[in-house]
């Protein structure tokens, strides 16, 4: 993983993940390369969270307890139509990227588990339409990314 990652300058991030480990190394790598996290364990934490602190892009996964991100989403684009998502999902239907694309509107990024953290910050720059300046990753990330899955 010797590709430059770019920094997230303070963008603000709110992460929708049920998979302890999984929203752990997401949170610490995007915290160690700029972006300011906020952690929920589901949708409905992930509401609770947006009403009480702003954020710039929903990064959720689709499969979670209690709401899921296919429900999470239109129900924080009804205040913020133009909201920035990128899905993370291990699973997605046959048809599945066109019915995100036909049901969810709006700024929409896809990254599949397991990933790479640089897809990640990728769709989360391009939903976003952010241009960073480079940074390397450092060896404790790249060990967290292996050991995600």
């Amino acid at each position: 993983m010797d590709q430059a990652l770019r920094t997230g300058n303070g963008i603000r991030v709110l992460v929708a993940e049920d998979e302890p480990l999984a929203a752990m190394v997401v949170e610490d790598v995007l915290t160690e390369l700029g972006y300011e996290v906020l952690l929920a364990s589901d949708g409905v934490e992930a509401l609770h969270l947006a009403e009480r602190h702003a954020f710039d892009v929903l990064v959720t996964d689709l499969a979670m307890p209690r709401m899921t991100g296919w429900d999470l989403i239109p129900r924080l684009r009804l205040q913020r139509p133009d909201l920035p998502v990128v899905v993370m999902t291990g699973f997605l239907p046959p048809n599945g990227r066109e019915l995100l694309i036909s049901t969810q509107g709006g700024p929409l990024g896809l990254v599949l588990k397991p990933f790479e953290i640089r897809h990640l910050v990728t769709a989360i720059e391009k939903v976003t339409g952010q241009q960073q300046a480079e940074v390397r990753p450092t060896q404790n990330q790249a060990a967290a990314l292996l050991s995600m899955y």
